[in-house]
């Protein structure tokens, strides 16, 4: 194989990678601006998070403050933000699917 040859595989390769990496700046700009919501106790208790996984709001409903069981509301309060990170993290794998055709690349958001 020829150098020139080897050099336009590698050029080639190399733009790919840098398409890529534009691809994968612009989404991770988007992510910022994407929001999930997520609710426990029958919408007591809301966690709205970014796709950079950042809490963002939170909502809990008076009563089940003033209900005077604070086990209750620490459990609603976990349970919302870890629905809400999980529903980030689909979000953000299935973005991450879609600019890199599939292909994985670990350590990515």
């Amino acid at each position: 194989m020829s150098k020139a040859i080897k050099n336009t595989g590698l050029n080639q390769i190399l733009s790919q990678a840098q398409k890529l990496q534009s691809r994968l700046g612009r989404l991770e700009e988007d992510m910022k601006s994407k929001v999930v919501e997520a609710t426990a106790g029958d919408g007591k208790v809301t966690a709205v998070v970014n796709g950079n996984r950042e809490l963002i709001a939170l909502s809990i409903d008076p009563s089940v403050v003033e209900s005077n069981n604070p086990e209750l509301l620490e459990n609603l309060i976990i349970s919302a933000v870890n629905l809400a990170l999980g529903n980030v993290r689909e979000m953000v794998n299935y973005e991450m699917n879609r600019a890199t055709g599939g292909f994985s690349i670990p350590g990515l958001m």
